[in-house]
């Protein structure tokens, strides 16, 4: 899938649930795709941009709860508001603990679900922004050379172009030469810009 910046995931085993909810989200905008199950759902093309996943706790096969738990261990930062006709305060807390963003009770209020969609959405937006700075980064540093490497890594600990030629062994002209080749591929200029990067790249 490609970029849909409303797009919501809705896993629930009941069909009348699904198309009732289904309808409801569309009527507020949003594009929605169903399914019946947890494994129908890894079985399709997760997002690879933004979305969020309306998921219901009791599910045959694979529940709710541990297909949050697959999911975190693949990585898939995809937002979860859990739907539950039969949650309890320690499942609620067991899945926000879990990183889940909403637990919300069936029959499910229009009035509480779709603030809790909209916010969803909004932490998707919002990692995969990080994402994409992080990515960024980390393609400008992957244009260093290992020098220029070693010595950015001396300048973003504050270092002089004198200590640095000292750690490294070569002329301060070279580290200046180092610092100018620097500049050129980041496009960056200040220290504090430099850091930034470093630290955006991780």
């Amino acid at each position: 899938m490609t970029r849909f910046d409303r797009l919501v995931l809705l896993v629930d085993d009941d069909d009348a649930v699904r198309r009732s909810l289904k309808r409801l989200l569309a009527a507020n905008g949003f594009r929605v795709e169903t399914f019946a199950s947890a494994e129908e759902l890894l079985d399709a093309s997760l997002p690879e941009d933004t979305g969020c996943l309306v998921l219901d706790v009791r599910l045959p096969g694979l529940d709710g709860l541990g297909l949050q738990r697959l999911l975190a261990d693949r990585e898939d930062e995809l937002p979860i508001v859990f739907i539950s006709g039969h949650g309890d305060v320690p499942m609620s807390v067991r899945a926000m603990k879990a990183g889940a963003l909403d637990f919300l009770p069936k029959p499910v209020r229009e009035a509480d679900l779709v603030p809790a969609v909209s916010s969803a959405l909004e932490a998707s937006r919002v990692r995969a922004a990080r994402r994409e700075e992080v990515t960024r980064a980390r393609a400008t540093l992957a244009l260093l050379s290992p020098r220029e490497t070693e010595v950015l890594r001396f300048v973003v600990e504050g270092k002089l172009n004198k200590q640095i030629a000292s750690e490294l062994g070569i002329a301060v002209k070279t580290v200046k030469l180092h610092r100018g080749h620097l500049t050129r591929k980041t496009g960056l200029k200040s220290v504090a810009e430099l850091v930034r990067l470093v630290q955006t790249a991780g």
